[in-house]
This record gives C-alpha cells, structure tokens and sequence, in this order.
C-alpha cells in the first residue's frame, strides 16, 4: 500500500469480508440453481475509473444453494480519504457538506452462463452529493469475475465508466 486512500481501502475491504453479513440485507438473486451455484463463495476485489478518478474495494458473500447473497462495496475517490455515502435523498447545502462514511448496498445480482450483472442501491456523488446509480455487469471464469459498471445521475445525465475485478477466496 502506498497511499493514504489504498491503506484505507484494504483495512475496509478486510473489516467487509470479515462479516459482510453483519449490516446489509441480503441481495437477490437471479437465475438457475446451476448459475447461482458458480458465484458461491467469497469474492474480493477492486473497481478503478480513469474517468472519475474513483476507485475502492468490493468484498461479497453467497452460500451455494441460496437465492440470496451478502454484498457491499466500498468507493472511495482519489483524494477524499473515506467512502462515499449511501443516498439519503438529499443533496447537501454547499460544498463544504462532509457526509458520513457508509458503504454501500449491492441491489441485485443476475447471473447466466457465466455472464453477472447486478445494480447498486443509490449513493450520492461525494463531490455535489446529488443521486447516482451504478449498473455492473462481468463474465466469471472459474475464480476470477471481471467486467465494466456504468454509473449515471448527478445532473449531468452523462454516464461515466469504469472496470470491477474481483477474486473468489480459497478455503
């Protein structure tokens, strides 16, 4: 770790994986008992965007033979030194606004023939703290699950792009 910022990012990945369960509601799933089957486990790993400049930890849990899985993820933009925040559904007055620190919730989470996508629960832009929403999808092959997410909102309606990896655990 040579920031800051990824020192922050590790030691919040490790406290999510450590009990993913313990805070969020269980994610839906969707698709055959065969597919669900291939996502049980735990997964860790990162997303980044040139773009943005945003980057942090994604840790998740799903026991084989479940509907439903435990997720969170932690952003935490270059700079900022802490998470984003879950939307509240309101934007806060001015810029000197600190929201507090949250991590977010994994709405839901499809998988078919090896293709995942999923939905994140609304969060708030940390540098207007308007609404935005984040879309992922990736393909899993064997241990490993690497895709793209799209994130929209903010006001400007322009979507913004980034890439998501994440690893399966070992026993």
């Amino acid at each position: 770790m040579r920031s800051p910022t990824r020192a922050l990012g590790a030691a919040l990945a490790v406290l999510v994986a450590a009990c993913p369960a313990a805070h969020q509601p269980p994610v839906p799933l969707a698709g055959t008992t065969r597919d669900v089957a291939t996502l049980a486990g735990q997964w860790e790993g990162s997303y980044s965007s040139a773009a943005t400049g945003r980057s942090g930890s994604i840790s998740f849990t799903l026991s084989a033979g479940n509907d439903s899985a435990f997720g969170d993820v932690i952003m935490i933009p270059r700079g900022w030194g802490r998470p984003l925040q879950a939307w509240n559904g309101q934007t806060p007055a001015g810029t000197e606004a600190r929201p507090r620190s949250a991590v977010l919730t994994i709405n839901f989470v499809r998988v078919a023939g090896g293709h995942v996508t999923g939905t994140l629960a609304p969060y708030a832009d940390p540098e207007t703290g308007a609404q935005l929403m984040t879309r992922f999808e990736g393909q899993l092959g064997g241990d490993r699950i690497e895709g793209t997410y799209t994130t929209r909102g903010g006001g400007s309606g322009e979507a913004q792009t980034g890439r998501w990896q994440v690893t399966r655990r070992k026993p």
